[in-house]
């Protein structure tokens, strides 16, 4: 019988079997022969399996009572074990059975590939996990340098974070802050000394200037005092009335000349700019009543009041207010009865930085064609009484600001400073 089940079995791998027949002697159990011919271990298994033995039994039992093939399958975690029994042809009582094991698809490796890519799958999650806490971890840190960064746009000194790559590139940022500081700061020296060439250059020019101007009057007072004291009381009278108005154009000159000459140095505080603005028109409203003009102010084209942002702009208020009075002064002279005078402020950001826009428009005709170039220089005017000294004076407080004054179109003159948040 063992022989036969070598034969057999050894064609079949992984596959086990015997002859029972119930109460058969060696065995009480009925067990004739068994064979495991392709067993993984040395030589030919012969032992029946204790662990499936209740699995035979009961298939070769049932097998027996109905004289039929039977079968039984038990399935486990890993693997099913499948017992199949039936009764041999002219063997009175006796029974033939196998025993396999059915594997997943895989194969006899199946368990094990399947408990790598269980470690594969395991180590993913792990690094999954690992990436979602450094990631945020450096969201963490990239708002910190975010709210490191100026309201301006500007980047300031940053503090280190922890994060060597981070660290690198708040090591670049410093560096360009650094190098953006230092080349404003030359910038800033430039521009001062550029002002004051432009002011020692216009020293020789307007040296020859003043003396033209003073002449004139000084001629028409010489006129009018030799033509008092050859006329009588009235002409006197007359006379002394004209050379003291001429006078007064002398000392006026002189004055905004004065002015002019000596260097503007700024000292910049934090200014409400609405209340600031408001001091300044009121102190014109007056004279405009009187002429019918129509004065208005207008924020950022939002009408009388604005709030603005809390990060106020510091300059010197009374330098600039001395700036917008001859811009003020300017325009209701050349609007005329009945016209309108126009103050707009705003902030605008300019090639990355903020500026305060100061604009004084009028419905007057505008600066002649002829002067528009050169309308900023010291005694150019329009007006027959006019000193020609007033938008000199606001080009030079502009520049000491760190900004500078221009005319925009025929009517309307531009005051732009940076807008600075300390002083």
């Amino acid at each position: 019988m063992h022989a036969i089940l070598d034969i057999v079995l050894s064609r079949a791998p992984d596959m086990e079997g015997g002859f029972w027949m119930p109460g058969a002697a060696p065995d009480a159990s009925g067990f004739l022969a068994y064979s495991f011919p392709t067993y993984q271990g040395s030589g030919v298994k012969r032992d029946v399996p204790e662990a499936e033995t209740p699995l035979i039994l009961r298939t070769l039992h049932a097998a027996a009572a109905t004289h039929a093939a039977t079968t039984n399958v038990v399935e486990g975690a890993q693997d099913a074990v499948i017992a199949a029994a039936c009764p041999v042809r002219g063997g009175a009582g006796l029974y033939v059975w196998m025993l396999t094991r059915a594997r997943p698809p895989l194969g006899r490796h199946g368990e094990l590939l399947a408990t790598g890519l269980a470690a594969v799958l395991a180590v993913i999650l792990a690094i999954a996990a690992a990436l979602a806490v450094a990631l945020r971890r450096w969201k963490r840190n990239l708002a910190r340098i975010e709210s490191g960064l100026g309201p301006d746009g500007r980047e300031h000194h940053l503090p280190y974070v922890g994060e060597p790559d981070l660290d690198r590139v708040i090591d670049a940022f410093n560096e360009r802050a650094r190098r953006a500081d230092r080349l404003q700061q030359q910038a800033d020296e430039l521009r001062t000394r550029l002002a004051q060439a432009e002011r020692f250059g216009m020293l020789g020019k307007l040296a020859a200037q003043v003396a033209h101007e003073i002449r004139n009057p000084m001629g028409a007072m010489r006129l009018k005092a030799e033509n008092a004291l050859a006329g009588d009381g009235r002409r006197q009278q007359d006379a002394l009335r004209v050379i003291l108005a001429q006078i007064e154009r002398i000392d006026a000159q002189l004055s905004s000349l004065l002015a002019l000459t000596q260097p503007v140095r700024p000292h910049a505080t934090l200014v409400d700019v609405d209340a600031w603005l408001a001091q300044v028109v009121d102190a014109h409203r007056e004279l405009a009543q009187r002429q019918a003009i129509d004065l208005t102010v207008s924020l950022a084209g939002q009408g009388e009041r604005l709030a603005w942002p809390s990060d106020r702009p510091a300059f010197d208020p009374d330098q600039m207010r001395r700036a917008l009075d001859n811009l003020l002064l300017n325009a209701l002279h050349h609007a005329g009865d009945g016209g309108a005078v126009t103050l707009t402020a705003e902030r605008r950001a300019v090639a990355g930085r903020d500026w305060l826009c100061i604009t004084v428009s009028d419905s007057g005709p505008g600066v002649p064609a002829a002067q528009r170039e050169r309308i900023f220089e010291p005694f150019v005017t329009g007006r027959a009484d006019g000193t020609g000294l007033g938008l000199a004076v606001v080009r030079e407080v502009a520049a000491a600001h760190g900004g500078h004054a221009r005319l925009d179109g025929g009517a309307a003159f531009v005051i732009e400073i940076p807008w600075q948040t300390s002083s």
